[in-house]
């Protein structure tokens, strides 16, 4: 579906924000990794951000604190269908071909990404689904990370499962945009896609 109803407004894909949550001091990495060794809970929680372990795949010839590498759909039943960013127009043919999902199937979004240079503070999914109009917003907390390492060189993120609507009136198109934001606000990927509700694959 195109027109003025599918095109959400920038206010649309705001991250909601949860009341009394100040973002933290931030911290480079060393710093992070110097904080008081003695402290077996502060340890704890270094070893969960995965500090300390391997060598840095950061490149200094890359800025970006986020590098999403692909996109994937899940469907119960179905062979993943899976987009690789880093081939060349890859989000633009994301945008002109709408994934088809059969009504009431069950399934979900997941996305392969690598964290570069500092800590990742809570990176959040935000998603505008427009239908004849009407505007549907869902958000999803993808956590904190730190920059990926030798042993660990990535990362992927499987969101809650979805059902798809189902009936005459579920049947249909659908365009959505969705945007990668962290508590910095800084948005590290946005991009338009489509997908059609069907009676059958």
């Amino acid at each position: 579906m195109s027109g003025v109803g599918a095109v959400p407004n920038p206010d649309d894909l705001e991250p909601e924000h949860t009341e009394g949550f100040k973002v933290g001091e931030k911290k480079t990495i060393e710093e992070y990794q110097n904080l008081d060794a003695n402290d077996e809970s502060l340890r704890k929680w270094k070893e969960s951000l995965g500090l300390g372990t391997g060598a840095s795949l950061s490149d200094p010839n890359d800025q970006r604190r986020v590098i999403i590498l692909s996109l994937g759909l899940e469907v119960q039943g179905r062979s993943d269908i899976v987009i690789e960013l880093s081939k060349p127009g890859a989000l633009e043919e994301l945008n002109k071909h709408p994934f088809t999902i059969k009504e009431g199937s069950t399934f979900r979004m997941k996305a392969r990404f690598k964290v570069q240079h500092q800590i990742l503070s809570g990176m959040k999914y935000v998603q505008v689904v427009s239908r004849m109009g009407v505007k549907n917003k869902m958000q999803e907390m993808i956590g904190s990370y730190s920059p990926n390492t030798t042993d660990k060189p990535e990362y992927e993120k499987k969101f809650e499962s979805e059902t798809a609507p189902s009936g005459m009136l579920g049947r249909g198109h659908y365009e959505a945009v969705s945007k990668f934001v962290d508590d910095d606000n800084q948005t590290h990927l946005q991009f338009k896609w489509a997908f059609d509700i069907k009676k059958d694959w």
